[in-house]
């Protein structure tokens, strides 16, 4: 087997990116049927109870007690923003937005894809108790988008592929400003300025050269825990978080290259004797933790983390905010109807139409130019799969909305909006770009 190029050692963490997010789909979906039967069920009472139920967190004197769906929404969804931070920082230093020629593209249509579908809503909530649901069609979800642009294999440019992911990326770096400066309230200045020291302290640590993971994790639940109570919704910790992540290594520790040579040459002397199926625990453990040296924190928790995110933090979200409640009678209601109407259409319209004319203007400008092998019907089907908003959309819905009706009306937008823009996208790009195995 000839060895690995540079090419393929640089796109490596892109490829497993992207086969996890199309992987964690199925979950995904399985998850959001799940939540959608189990709340029109007979049982519909429990799905409601057990979300609501109580759970307490007590360290001494002090008590935390959220219900269980704000515990996945406020505490577990921190992981995958945390994740997101990772990607942004990934992105800016080493992806498309690390030069200004590679990121205009992404950057303009993301802005785009995020400008018109807002303008779309507001243009039909001005005022009124549904006003504030103009993030919910701002942004990609990730998982889905990839997911759909899959399905058409070798068929898709690479850099098709890239636009799309950065895309999507921006997307959730505009969501997350959006929440923190729109979504928040009743500010804790004393909170807030605790997260903000708490985040310059672990800066510190980490140009002293602190190499403690179980330090930094510390670190972060304390600045959630800041966070929380500063009025900021405590996922913006997570993306912080991840923005500090040094993407590169903290430098070779002492002794290091000592320590693999000797631990290769006791494992080729395992393997020589037989021994190996004996001592494979303690091999796993020592490459393990040679790799959490060796490797840079960006790197190293972006590995570990994704898997976690994918099939189980993100299923468990669809689980506990995509039970809509289905009833003839809700849908009917001309108010809720408006809502569910204008998120479908930021989405379904707002997104393809946002990011193809933005991306549009800044290629006419010289800003920009297209990737290799992508033409304009391609970009459209791409925005069209940017319409899947799933994730991020339901998380700002739960902010957004306090009644319980206007929030399922959004919900419902959401899921009617994603299932159209997968299938308007794949119809897009079915027709733009060249089937397998023709000619260029």
């Amino acid at each position: 087997m000839p060895a690995p190029s540079l090419a393929d050692r640089l796109t490596a963490p892109l490829r497993r990116f992207l086969a996890i997010e199309a992987a964690s789909t199925i979950l995904l979906l399985a998850a959001t049927a799940l939540a959608v039967l189990w709340a029109n069920s007979p049982w519909a009472e429990s799905y409601a109870g057990f979300w609501h139920t109580k759970l307490s967190l007590v360290v001494g004197s002090h008590t935390l007690a959220l219900s269980l769906g704000h515990w996945v929404n406020d505490g577990l969804m921190v992981l995958f923003f945390f994740l997101v931070g990772l990607e942004i920082k990934h992105e800016l230093v080493h992806g498309e937005l690390a030069s200004r020629e590679r990121a205009m593209l992404p950057l303009s249509g993301a802005l785009g894809g995020m400008l018109v579908p807002a303008a779309i809503y507001a243009s039909l909530h001005t005022g009124g108790p549904a006003a504030a649901g103009w993030g919910v069609p701002m942004a990609t979800d990730i998982a889905f988008a990839v997911a759909a642009l899959a399905v058409l294999g070798r068929r898709v440019p690479s850099g098709l592929k890239v636009f799309l992911l950065a895309l999507a990326i921006v997307d959730d770096l505009g969501a997350v400003t959006v929440i923190a400066v729109f979504y928040s309230h009743d500010l804790s200045t004393t909170a807030l300025a605790l997260a903000g020291l708490g985040l310059v302290a672990t800066f510190g640590l980490r140009q002293a050269g602190v190499r403690s993971y179980p330090v930094y994790w510390a670190m972060g639940a304390g600045i959630w825990l800041a966070t929380l109570a500063s009025g900021i919704h405590a996922t913006v910790a997570g993306v912080a978080l991840g923005l500090l992540t040094p993407s590169r290594p903290l430098g070779v520790p002492d002794g290091w290259i000592d320590r693999v040579r000797r631990f290769t040459g006791e494992v080729l002397e395992g393997l020589d004797e037989g021994r190996l199926d004996v001592e494979r625990k303690r091999v796993l453990g020592g490459l393990g933790a040679l790799e959490r040296e060796g490797l840079a924190p960006l790197e190293y928790l972006t590995t570990r983390l994704h898997p976690w995110v994918a099939f189980g933090i993100m299923p468990i979200f669809a689980l506990a905010n995509a039970g809509v409640v289905l009833e003839s009678a809700a849908l009917a209601d001309p108010f809720a109807l408006r809502v569910s109407t204008a998120v479908a259409l930021g989405l379904l319209v707002g997104k393809p139409l946002g990011i193809t004319l933005f991306a549009w203007i800044a290629v006419r400008l010289g800003l920009a130019v297209l990737p290799g092998g992508t033409g304009w019907g391609a970009i459209l089907g791409a925005g069209a799969l940017g319409g899947i908003g799933f994730t991020m959309a339901l998380f700002i819905t739960a902010l957004a909305f306090t009644d319980p009706a206007l929030a399922a009306a959004s919900k419902v937008g959401v899921m009617v909006a994603s299932v159209a823009a997968t299938a308007a996208g794949l119809a897009v790009l079915t027709r733009a770009l060249p089937r397998a195995g023709a000619a260029p």
